[in-house]
């Protein structure tokens, strides 16, 4: 009786753990958009290169800042691996600093953390 319980439970713990399974359901909600990992990381790149022109063209802080939000939101679509993940991340920790510069009006310094950022999403592609 006891070795039935252990079967029984075994099979009650597989059960849900397969109804629950997020693989198990991976797929793309109607209407959301997926993007393949190089096609987000050029969607991402492109987003920077919008931001940095924006400030060359001397937008204010906020309007910067706002710019590099967009390019940080997009770049939750870049996902391929661990290792991409981890380098996504650290460039996304550049992008976060461009974002505090740019509320604080320091505009090159964004400028600056922002053509790093792009170098490094640019780089995850050798990582796919």
């Amino acid at each position: 009786m006891k070795t039935l319980k252990n079967i029984v439970l075994s099979f009650c713990i597989a059960a849900s753990m397969a109804a629950v399974a997020t693989s198990a359901m991976a797929e793309t909600d109607a209407g959301r958009v997926t993007y393949q990992p190089a096609q987000a990381i050029d969607l991402v790149a492109g987003k920077i290169q919008v931001a940095i022109d924006g400030i060359g063209k001397g937008v204010s802080g906020d309007e910067a800042a706002a710019l590099i939000k967009q390019a940080s939101d997009l770049s939750k679509e870049i996902n391929a691996n661990d290792k991409v993940d981890i380098g996504r991340s650290k460039a996304n920790k550049k992008l976060k600093s461009a974002i505090t510069h740019a509320k604080a009006s320091a505009l090159p310094e964004a400028e600056q953390e922002l053509k790093e950022a792009k170098k490094d999403f640019e780089a995850l592609k050798s990582l796919i």
